[in-house]
């Protein structure tokens, strides 16, 4: 049981640390559009996103398949970059498939960016370290979707009671534009060739 408490802790550290800024960008850049009344929708992405991770990183840490370090380090940013724009480009509440679907997507490529140092951690059968480390990061993700959304409703709270009461579009379009331009600078810091 401590096996699987270690690479809990792991995943849940590996979404939440700071030094963890793409991913954390990403989160942000998933929960601009929603509101506490979407948590179902939002869960749906996260877990969607958690599917894709798990699929590369057992795939990768398993010796499966392989992708060079540097393309992957460079398409995380551009995940996040994505992430915004679709918000940007989106009106109102998210809803059905394409978000879940790009976040499963994403999350595949945030997985191979792992999978090197875990494969390295797993002393032998993965199941149990590679279930665990899911686990954490799942509940990581969580974690900070709630803070992230608890954030972003405090502010919509703020605005209302302001004399301009734009609803949820300027939160949301300035998160994305916030993480997009972030993450766009850490792809530029990245490019592979």
């Amino acid at each position: 049981m401590s096996e699987f408490i270690t690479f809990l802790r792991v995943g849940f550290r590996h979404i939440t640390d700071l030094a963890a800024i793409d991913h954390l960008l990403f989160l942000v850049a998933l929960v601009a559009p929603y509101r506490p009344r979407d948590w179902r929708h939002l869960l749906g992405v996260a877990s969607a996103f958690t599917v894709g991770h798990s699929i590369t990183l057992g795939l990768v840490a398993t010796g499966t398949i392989g992708f060079p370090t540097a393309l992957i380090e460079f398409l995380i940013p551009v995940t996040i970059i994505a992430a915004g724009l679709e918000n940007l480009r989106g009106s109102g509440r998210p809803r059905g498939w394409v978000r879940p679907a790009l976040a499963g997507g994403f999350g595949l490529i945030h997985g191979a960016g792992f999978a090197g140092f875990l494969a390295e951690m797993f002393g032998g059968n993965i199941m149990v370290p590679l279930l665990a480390f899911n686990v954490g990061i799942e509940l990581g993700q969580i974690t900070i979707l709630v803070l992230g959304l608890a954030t972003l409703t405090g502010v919509d709270r703020l605005l209302a009671r302001t004399p301009w009461t734009p609803g949820i579009a300027p939160r949301r379009i300035l998160t994305s534009l916030v993480a997009a331009v972030w993450a766009a600078v850490m792809a530029v810091q990245r490019v592979p060739w």
